[in-house]
């Protein structure tokens, strides 16, 4: 199997040779990371749980981790699962690389179709699985949202999509996700939506595929899934947390595939993680933040904040060459685009465009936007 290297190795490699301002002190874009402290009422029931390391964790996660994702699920989408149709896991980038592995596995086949720019473990899920890709371009003339092509997709065994999407910031109304839903059903592919930006809205809560499902009228989620996690939304990275919930028929074969898998969370994460779905407060402050970045860069950058997400995606002619410049005289680091992305028959979706994750303080993401600024102001 050969993998690409990751985004971030690429811009390592980009900036190599490059000698970054020493007037500036350094300020990195780049990474979907959350800057807070992840919030101490979580960090304290890690340590208050820190004795049941000495046991050995449920590949099938504790029935109270698994409880308090049901309830997130039925507050924040007025959802009532079964617990046949959820399935904890450690994060969600492992889920997002074995579960293709398993779902494919027995495909004649197997192909695969994942929106284009995307999270780079969707394609090494799909070399991993040998599967045939179908790219979804998101481009500004389909206003960064996926184009059904029917002649392309009727092939495919599973279709990954992410809203809100990573990079771009778009978002698709439940009457949009439905169309996918009903399009699932028609060519009977499964169906997986990566809803980790979810809970990272500025005004209006954004629709889940879950509901789109039963609102087609799809009430047992036949063919679809979503996962979720609690990196973002909690500034809990490390803590492992997600999960993988809809179609229970799936779910129940790949439960038993995960007990081989061994990935299962610590005792002490799993509480803490439960601790964190269970609260919304916590989310509310976080959210205020990043509204308040995002008015500050429609202020400094003259752009319309995005719906969701952390990120801006900005339109740079010779976004390579951008981002070298801003690292040598702002000692700013930014992600090229077309680092997030593929050749699709001569189109880069991700060509001339960056990545900024307003994922700092505000007062260092105004230090970081009238720099870029600057750079602009220059670069054209």
């Amino acid at each position: 199997m050969r993998f690409q290297t990751y985004p971030f190795e690429k811009l390592n490699n980009l900036l190599k040779d490059i000698t970054p301002s020493k007037d500036y002190t350094p300020i990195t874009l780049t990474i979907g990371e959350p800057q807070f402290d992840t919030p101490e009422f979580i960090q304290q029931e890690l340590c208050n749980t820190s004795s049941l390391l000495k046991k050995y964790p449920k590949t099938a996660g504790e029935e109270t981790l698994k409880d308090s994702m049901l309830n997130f699920i039925t507050k924040r989408f007025n959802l009532e699962l079964k617990k046949t149709q959820i399935v904890p896991t450690f994060g969600t980038r492992e889920v997002l690389f074995n579960f293709p592995q398993f779902y494919l596995h027995d495909k004649p086949n197997p192909t695969m179709a994942y929106t284009n720019p995307f999270y780079q473990i969707y394609e090494g899920a799909g070399i991993a699985s040998n599967a045939k890709t179908i790219y979804i371009n998101l481009t500004k003339e389909n206003n960064f949202k996926p184009v059904i092509e029917e002649e392309k997709l009727k092939d495919a065994d599973l279709v990954i999509l992410n809203f809100p999407n990573n990079p771009t910031s778009s978002v698709l109304s439940l009457d949009e996700l439905k169309t996918w839903v009903n399009l699932a059903l028609k060519y009977n592919f499964v169906l997986l939506n990566d809803e980790c930006y979810s809970e990272i809205y500025l005004d209006k809560k954004t629709p889940s595929l879950l509901e789109a499902s039963i609102d087609a009228g799809n009430d047992e989620f036949k063919n679809i899934l979503v996962i979720n996690s609690i990196s973002k939304r909690s500034s809990a990275p490390g803590l492992r947390s997600g999960f993988i919930a809809g179609d229970e028929n799936i779910l129940k074969d790949y439960a038993v595939y995960r007990t081989y898998v061994g990935c299962a969370s610590p005792l002490p994460l799993q509480y803490a993680a439960a601790k964190a779905w269970d609260d919304e407060e916590h989310v509310n402050k976080s959210r205020e933040i990043y509204r308040q970045n995002f008015e500050t860069a429609k202020e400094i950058l003259s752009i319309n904040p995005p719906k969701a997400t952390f990120y801006i995606w900005l339109e740079v002619k010779d976004a390579l060459e951008f981002t070298k410049t801003m690292y040598e005289k702002y000692n700013l680091k930014l992600l090229p685009g077309e680092f997030l992305s593929r050749d699709d028959n001569g189109l880069n979706p991700g060509k001339d465009y960056i990545r900024i994750a307003l994922v700092e303080t505000p007062e260092k993401t105004k230090e970081a936007l009238q720099r870029i600024k600057k750079g602009l102001d220059e670069w054209k």
